[in-house]
């Protein structure tokens, strides 16, 4: 009766297949093999090209240990089951990678390459990617123009550095894997932003001055906001540098809040220029202007101090019609063609 139950028990376990991950105990190691019992399928052997690619794995191993590996061959020499412990650690490191994610658990990482497009690390042997996107507001290179090479040079700060992050995707068939620095953090930023409204007057420090903006950080949360070029002063602002430095002190009120970003704006807080400026202006009056700024739509001219209006290039016809016209920082006569106080928009016509 025992014999039966024992043959019915070996009947049922099913042998590996090709690409199946088995367990093992190391039993011998020859000149460039290792041989695993792998119970009642008998004995594999990793060998040759396996053998060599696995030394990182086998390196500390002795008899008695076991070991993970794949299955790459199922009638090998001398009828051994052929195994690979590499595609075997791959495959294991990327299911606890996977696991990770699901449990949204963190991950240290030492950064060891960058490029212009993020920073290039490793885990458990796998190549990851760490996209400058997303990298944590304090980390991301705030550079002029946001100039390639000026970026590549500040990701290169990052190299040897310990980061934590969070796995954003990953693809094992591609042999793609994602990291995301920021998402860590998105959960808290999104509850403290809870607090504040559209509307709401913060006080914070300049943590980033570029030519498109101001970083503000504010509250106890340590919230950082964006305070956009047109939003620092009603007057037009050509390099916030000149306004502003890191560490200033700075209040602004919340102009926006989309998901985990927030939107600042000084100019805000400011008196309007433009509050009753139909006592001074009206359409049809001949003034006086300088010239700020020539764009390809047209010029800017201010008129009053932080008041500018736009004399449109089909005025001039071409570019270089304007260009030879009008000189920046030189004085000219216009007409006003339209005045909207509302929408802050000046319209004027050149005269002479």
């Amino acid at each position: 009766m025992m014999e039966k139950v024992l043959k019915e028990k070996v009947s049922q376990i099913k042998p590996p297949k090709l690409g199946e991950i088995v367990e093992g105990q190391i039993i011998g190691f020859g000149p460039s093999c290792v041989y695993l019992d792998l119970g009642v399928f008998g004995t594999g052997i990793i060998y040759g090209k396996e053998f060599f690619e696995a030394k990182e794995v086998l390196k500390d191993k002795k008899i008695g240990d076991k070991i993970f590996a794949k299955v790459v061959e199922l009638d090998g020499e001398q009828g051994y089951l052929e195994l690979s412990a590499k595609e075997a650690g791959k495959e294991i490191a990327w299911e606890i990678l996977r696991q990770k994610k699901e449990k949204n658990e963190s991950l240290k990482v030492k950064i060891l390459k960058a490029n212009k497009g993020g920073l290039l690390t490793e885990i458990s042997g796998i190549p990851a990617f760490l996209p400058v996107s997303q990298l944590s507001p304090q980390h991301y290179p705030r550079v002029e123009g946001a100039d390639p090479q000026k970026i590549l040079r500040e990701l290169q700060k990052f190299i040897g550095q310990e980061l934590e992050v969070k796995i954003f995707s990953l693809d094992p068939k591609e042999e793609k894997l994602i990291l995301s620095e920021k998402i860590k953090d998105l959960q808290k930023i999104k509850e403290a932003l809870k607090k504040y409204q559209v509307s709401d007057q913060v006080e914070g420090e300049i943590t980033g001055v570029t030519d498109f903006g101001v970083f503000i950080c504010f509250g106890k949360e340590k919230i950082e906001g964006l305070c956009h070029i047109s939003e620092l002063d009603w007057q037009l602002i050509e390099d916030p540098a000149k306004l502003y430095k890191v560490g200033d002190k700075v209040k602004a009120k919340i102009v926006k809040i989309e998901d985990d970003r927030v939107f600042l704006s000084i100019k805000a807080l400011k008196k309007d220029p433009w509050q009753k400026i139909e006592k001074k202006l009206k359409k049809g009056d001949l003034i006086s202007g300088k010239v700020k700024k020539l764009n390809p739509y047209g010029a800017q001219v201010e008129v009053l101090p932080k008041i500018q209006g736009l004399c449109h290039i089909s005025e001039f016809g071409t570019i270089k019609k304007m260009e030879e016209t009008l000189q920046p920082e030189k004085s000219y006569q216009f007409e006003i063609l339209e005045i909207n106080p509302a929408e802050h928009r000046l319209i004027l016509k050149f005269v002479g």
